[in-house]
């Protein structure tokens, strides 16, 4: 696969994951005993989780649980389907362990997307992640989530709003305290009158503490059930691929993202006093990548990068890996290591 072109070599595997050719790596969610894991009202076999990006329109969710995944977050999904940005948008670097991509909401939108989840059972918790169309200003940004929200929100478990992505113009602004404030507030209204289900918000890594603080104090005010810690970052420090630059724009995901996405997840862990539920993202390879997210405040974890580098087994060790290092610490559950290097 990684003979082919990046974007290419990714729709070969979801249609790979479609027809059942990834079968021999299917493993049981709920194999692994984690001491029961409750996260905002909702029930997970396991604490991995597919990060949104992977599954962008709810083709392969099902089979992405047979891998053994606890979780997948189809999307972004947006109101309106849009092709994205222009192509190439997806790159590898092997050297770094790490995706650059601008792809830009590519999605079928949701009222397609919605329909291929009410049609079919699923063997995991899923969440849809939501976003703004491109075309569509600021100024016009609540009544765009709001109308994507109310078409996903009866075939999701939970959803997350996406105000992180650095492929969509604008779209970051929407993290600043009264633009969030205003948003969440209204997805948060049109929740309660629908029947409320977990609503979460997906922030960026190129925050200050001070601004993840804010988000914090407007998620707890609100009610939120969780925040989803950390989506790409623009940033290119430390990195050893040769001619990065030669990339052009978009969101570093991967390895080089794990120690900065382990520090917004602290930083959110003591801002809200452990109270706040915590996905984290970013760099997730290895058991010990996983685990050292649960140390640092997350509740559950998620893995988009290190699954296009680990393969289809990746589920299945990071499970097997992580049961043995909460056993070999002395930890029943995972709820008893969240937070423990932070405390």
């Amino acid at each position: 696969m990684f003979g082919l072109e990046a974007e290419r070599a990714h729709e070969l595997g979801i249609r790979a994951l479609k027809s059942g050719l990834a079968g021999p790596f299917y493993s049981d969610p709920n194999v692994f005993d984690f001491g029961g894991i409750k996260r905002f009202g909702l029930e997970f076999p396991n604490p991995i989780g597919v990060a949104a990006g992977f599954d962008k329109n709810g083709v392969v969710f099902e089979q992405l649980a047979s891998l053994g995944f606890g979780s997948v977050e189809v999307g972004t999904v947006t109101l309106k389907p849009q092709k994205g940005n222009e192509k190439p948008r997806l790159f590898r670097l092997p050297a770094d362990k790490a995706l650059i991509n601008r792809l830009g909401f590519n999605n079928d939108g949701a009222k397609v997307v919605a329909g291929r989840l009410a049609s079919r059972k699923r063997k995991s918790v899923v969440g849809v992640n939501i976003g703004k169309n491109k075309d569509v200003p600021n100024e016009e940004a609540i009544e765009n989530y709001l109308a994507c929200f109310e078409i996903v929100h009866p075939v999701a478990d939970y959803i997350a709003v996406n105000v992180s992505s650095p492929n969509t113009p604008g779209l970051r602004d929407l993290q600043k305290n009264d633009n969030l404030d205003e948003l969440l507030s209204a997805l948060q209204m049109r929740n309660k009158e629908l029947g409320t289900k977990p609503l979460l918000v997906k922030i960026a890594p190129d925050l200050t503490e001070a601004d993840i603080e804010s988000i914090v104090d407007v998620a707890i005010r609100l009610k939120l059930s969780g925040i989803i810690a950390t989506n790409t970052t623009i940033t290119r420090e430390g990195l050893t691929t040769n001619d990065v630059d030669s990339f052009g724009g978009g969101g570093l995901s991967g390895k080089p993202l794990k120690a900065r996405s382990n520090e917004v997840i602290s930083v959110i862990f003591k801002a809200s006093g452990g109270k706040l539920p915590i996905i984290g993202v970013g760099g997730i390879f290895t058991a010990e990548d996983a685990f050292e997210k649960i140390a640092a405040g997350a509740s559950l974890v998620q893995a988009y990068t290190g699954f296009i580098y680990r393969g289809p087994t990746l589920p299945r060790d990071l499970n097997q890996g992580l049961a043995n290092i909460l056993k070999a610490k002395g930890f029943r559950s995972v709820e008893e290591a969240v937070g423990t290097a932070v405390l």
